[in-house]
């Protein structure tokens, strides 16, 4: 039964991803997720049903549009197959619980981020307000109003933290360090996974994030030398996906505090 199980939370997750990417990229910029139906980005063909079943139909396509031959990003089924096995691995971690309602609502939430960020260095306050609402729901259905509050706390300290972590940033670079966003992201951070592990998630982030930004600012100089621009464009790295993927990570291995400081102590 566990197998079978696993494998119907796996296809809800690439169901749901596939959908997760469409908010992702629609809310952000102010447009309706039912009008315009899917359809292809190079020649605004609709896509049909047998086009948009997840991972399958990028694959019977050949990673093609069936309309104008153009190629399909190989992003799309990548992502829906990471939220799948996101999905999968919450059930046998957690088993069908309140714990995994929560986690899949919360990872559900980190998933349109990663592609809201990621696309338009937005993260939208309607996505932030709707899972946090859910997320509250679930909190006080598995631990009561004392439970609730002691979350909602958690939250705020990590609110105020993150914000204080920005305005040093801002004083020390002279300029806008993070955006509002990450801020916000951390509010529920702190009612997932506690004050704690949410400022621990940042340094996770941050260790996850360098390489690529050494790896962006190399691309950039080197473009620069090719094309001897007078001005480096604007290369920067949204913050929001490392946040997520280092709450996932949180999350799913079940690290809290007490695995922090044994590592320390050892």
């Amino acid at each position: 039964m566990v197998l079978y199980y696993t494998f119907i939370t796996f296809i809800f997750g690439i169901v749901l991803g596939s959908f997760y990417n469409v908010v992702g990229y629609r809310i952000p910029k102010g447009e309706s997720l039912i009008y315009p139906p899917s359809h292809c980005t190079k020649c605004n063909h609709q896509l049909g049903a047998s086009e948009l079943v997840p991972i399958f139909s990028y694959i019977m396509l050949g990673g093609k549009c069936k309309n104008c031959n153009s190629r399909v990003s190989l992003f799309y089924p990548i992502f829906e197959l990471s939220s799948g096995l996101l999905f999968a691995l919450s059930y046998l971690v957690f088993g069908f619980s309140i714990e995994f309602a929560i986690a899949i609502t919360f990872i559900s939430m980190l998933l349109i981020i990663i592609i809201s960020d990621y696309q338009t260095f937005i993260i939208p306050d309607e996505v932030l307000v709707f899972f946090s609402l859910i997320i509250l729901i679930e909190l006080f259905i598995q631990g009561g109003f004392s439970f609730l509050i002691s979350s909602v706390i958690n939250g705020l300290i990590s609110f105020v933290i993150m914000f204080i972590v920005k305005k040093t940033g801002d004083f020390m670079f002279k300029k806008e360090s993070m955006g509002g966003g990450d801020i916000k992201l951390m509010l529920v951070f702190g009612l997932v996974l506690g004050w704690q592990m949410s400022i621990v998630s940042i340094f996770i982030a941050s260790f996850i994030g360098l390489p690529v930004a050494v790896f962006q600012l190399m691309i950039s100089k080197n473009h620069k030398i090719e094309s001897h621009d007078e001005e480096i464009p604007d290369n920067s790295i949204p913050f929001g996906p490392f946040l997520a993927v280092a709450a996932i990570i949180i999350l799913l291995a079940k690290i809290d505090i007490n695995c922090i400081s044994n590592l320390f102590i050892k």
